[in-house]
């Protein structure tokens, strides 16, 4: 039985992340940063890519986008367990905010 490569669904993903990312960035830089948890450089990168030149990069077999963390208990606040919606939300943002900070240092 072949098994799906899903490199079709990659390359979507990819450039639809990518696209994403520039137009983020174009808007609000250091918001989209910090969401996208990238630093400068690759920033920079990311927002001086030619449109011909993002379908390129989004035709690597790595899946670019990742999570940034992998926290059990961030995951779980994240999709909403906890007391209730609105803190949930909250509380994963603030773990969330904690964590880049601890990257960043």
């Amino acid at each position: 039985m072949k098994r799906p490569d899903f490199q079709a669904e990659i390359r979507e993903l990819n450039l639809a992340y990518l696209m994403l990312a520039q137009q983020m960035l174009r808007s609000d830089r250091e918001t989209a940063m910090f969401r996208l948890g990238m630093g400068e450089a690759f920033a920079d990168l990311i927002e001086g890519l030619s449109a011909a030149k993002l379908v390129r990069m989004s035709n690597n077999q790595m899946l670019m986008p990742q999570f940034r963390f992998n926290d059990e208990q961030l995951g779980r606040l994240m999709a909403g367990e906890g007391r209730d919606q609105a803190s949930s939300s909250l509380h994963a943002a603030i773990i969330a905010a904690g964590k880049a900070a601890e990257e960043a240092a």
